[in-house]
């Protein structure tokens, strides 16, 4: 089963954003019950507001690994935003 979730977390993660801010308050202790940067993270960088919201309710600090696994999140959010623009000048 949490193999299952990890993998539906890394194709849908907007929806798992919707779902963990309608049914948890997992967002609001990251955010400290800010409304703009998880408004912001669902818009530009859902998998990365979603590593740092668990790095942070985990008490782990963003240094060394966390930092590193905070980078790829920021690296496979960014290559799913810049892919669709380098396909459409190719053609």
């Amino acid at each position: 089963m949490p193999c299952f979730l990890l993998l539906v977390i890394l194709l849908f993660p907007r929806v798992a954003l919707a779902l963990m801010w309608y049914f948890s308050t997992y967002l609001q202790h990251a955010f400290h019950g800010g409304l703009l940067l998880p408004v912001l993270g669902f818009i530009f960088l859902p998998l990365t507001t979603i590593v740092y919201a668990w790095e942070l309710n985990s008490g782990m600090p963003t240094t060394g690994i966390n930092l590193l696994w905070l980078l790829v999140a920021v690296i496979v959010d960014l290559g799913g935003l810049g892919g669709g623009a380098h396909r459409q000048s190719r053609r």
